[in-house]
């Protein structure tokens, strides 16, 4: 996700978390309130009546986004809602388990995937990055965690503020250029000779960057020793085996298959604020990093299955949750603690952000209690980084936590 002013941003404080969110370029994609939201529909499994939580997808699009998805389960049953419209200018709502653009979820199937091919002993996870990626000259301190964990030092593609606060631009993500260059193909391997043609960041393990240069050297990781790209081994490991036929990585096809809401672009340009239709877009610059397109089921399936044990022995399962000490993030998912209403409990998440487009999913540890919510991005000039932290926050106390209030310890 980018960034076109502080103002209109979609949740960067703490850490830059999302596909393309840098301190550079994390532009905004905004949204409009429209009012109406959809309980359950017929495409979904029954479920109680559940007006707490239709008023809860109602306050987030009243909070300036185009449209909202909301899949729950929890001690009730579960539930999935919309609210909004699928398309600015028309009243359909959006659907209840359309596809959408995930973002930075991606990141937790390719973590998923490596720490397979950790368990069957084809990967070492404190092993050097340059073994099994020699062509790049890598650091031979980067290991394979570092990457894993964003602690590898390496300057991001998408752009950089370094530490001593000079912004270094990387590739146009925000404004008119962007636009105009939506649909550009990039291949990994400019990306990475890119991140690696600046100085590192820092010195490898040594402190804590979001950068999706580590997520697209994971998914060539993936590549080089498996045979196959990283979409072939998802595919072949975790969207076979759970059935998740409408996840898809569409690699340089800018399009979305099946039911789906319009995400926009809302951006400033000669002074001037324009929007676009930015549903159709080439995501090849985020790769393995963020390219995925998904439902909310299907992320629902694929995280219980996940902290089910299902897909990961427990050991390495539990390296996976198992936070640095200079983030909140483990192998690819994110760990927040509650407050004491909430009994201290641990929460797993799963966020992302593309263009026109949010994700935000959750579980505690036993997976009793999930949800999984989708954004689009419309026309609104509201402040949708305080939009979108108050409906993680609405959620996670509404949801994860039985209705207690004051939940969360730094998210």
């Amino acid at each position: 996700m980018t960034r076109d002013t502080k103002k209109n941003r979609v949740r960067t404080p703490r850490v830059l978390r999302l596909v393309g969110v840098t301190a550079v370029a994390a532009a905004l994609l905004a949204g409009v309130a429209v009012p109406g939201v959809a309980a359950a529909d017929s495409t979904a499994a029954a479920g109680p009546r559940r007006p707490d939580l239709q008023a809860a997808v109602q306050a987030i699009v009243d909070s300036g986004f185009a449209g909202a998805q909301l899949r729950v389960h929890d001690q009730r049953g579960d539930w999935v809602g919309s609210g909004g419209v699928r398309e600015l200018g028309r009243t359909a709502k959006p659907p209840t388990n359309g596809r959408f653009r995930v973002g930075s979820v991606t990141k937790t199937f390719v973590s998923t995937v490596v720490l397979q091919l950790v368990g069957a002993g084809s990967v070492r996870l404190d092993a050097p990055v340059a073994g099994y990626l020699p062509e790049y000259g890598l650091d031979r301190r980067i290991t394979v965690r570092m990457l894993l964990q964003h602690t590898s030092g390496l300057f991001d593609y998408t752009g950089q503020v370094l530490p001593n606060g000079t912004a270094v631009p990387g590739i146009p993500l925000i404004g008119q250029e962007f636009v105009d260059n939506r649909f550009h193909t990039y291949q990994p391997d400019e990306l990475v000779r890119l991140s690696l043609s600046k100085d590192p960041l820092f010195e490898p393990g040594t402190a804590w960057s979001y950068g999706n240069i580590n997520y697209l050297l994971a998914g060539l990781l993936i590549k080089k020793v498996t045979g196959h790209s990283y979409a072939e081994e998802i595919q072949r490991r975790i969207l076979g085996p759970l059935r998740l036929w409408e996840t898809v990585q569409p690699g340089t096809w800018p399009g979305i298959p099946g039911p789906h809401s319009h995400g926009y672009y809302r951006y400033q340009d000669a002074g001037q604020w324009k929007l676009v239709d930015i549903t159709r877009q080439n995501p090849s610059w985020a790769s393995s990093a963020g390219d995925m397109i998904s439902t909310t089921k299907d992320l629902h399936t694929f995280f219980s299955a996940l902290l089910a044990g299902k897909l990961l022995p427990r050991p390495l399962l539990a390296e996976m949750l198992k936070p640095h000490p200079k983030s909140n993030y483990g192998l690819g998912v994110f760990l927040q603690q509650t407050g004491p209403n909430c009994g201290g409990a641990l929460i797993i998440k799963g966020e992302g952000g593309f263009h026109g487009y949010g994700t935000l999913i959750a579980s505690t540890p036993d997976g009793s209690r999930t949800f999984e919510l989708a954004l689009t991005y419309g026309d609104s000039a509201a402040d949708l980084g305080q939009a979108y932290n108050k409906a993680d926050q609405t959620l996670v106390n509404q949801v994860l936590c039985g209705g207690q209030a004051g939940t969360a310890d730094g998210a």
